[in-house]
């Protein structure tokens, strides 16, 4: 999986429970934590001095905001799927995620996922701090 999907971010990536939050929510806490995201629902699973691990949910025909992760990370592809990434210099990608692919990213990564698909993709990111 090329470069952790481009970058999950996933960022985005993933207590704040806001699996069923709506946008608003999840821009805020994602602000907080170093990254910007519309319409994905992230949910931060476990955090200490070292790692913060996040369930990222991407749902089928959504554009996630440009937003920069600040950690490298690993992701864990719990639902498979097709993501399509638009970076700041106008290149896209296109990553076919298989149920229980894994990849790593560094830190420091900007890009724009969209779930092409008509289900969700979901990822778990355990981002080194």
């Amino acid at each position: 999986m090329k470069k952790l999907i481009a970058g999950f971010t996933i960022g985005v990536v993933t207590g704040l429970g806001l699996a069923g939050a709506g946008s608003a929510g999840i821009v805020a806490a994602l602000m907080a934590q170093g990254s910007s995201a519309t319409d994905s629902a992230v949910k931060i699973v476990l955090e200490n001095a070292r790692v913060r691990v996040r369930e990222v949910t991407f749902p089928p025909k959504v554009t996630t905001a440009m937003h920069t992760h600040s950690l490298p990370h690993v992701g864990i592809v719990i639902q498979g799927g097709t993501l399509s990434f638009r970076y700041p210099d106008g290149r896209t990608e296109t990553e076919n995620l298989a149920t229980g692919g894994v990849g790593y990213r560094d830190a420091n990564v900007t890009h724009e996922p969209t779930n092409t698909g008509s289900t969700p993709v979901r990822v778990i990111e355990v981002e080194l701090k």
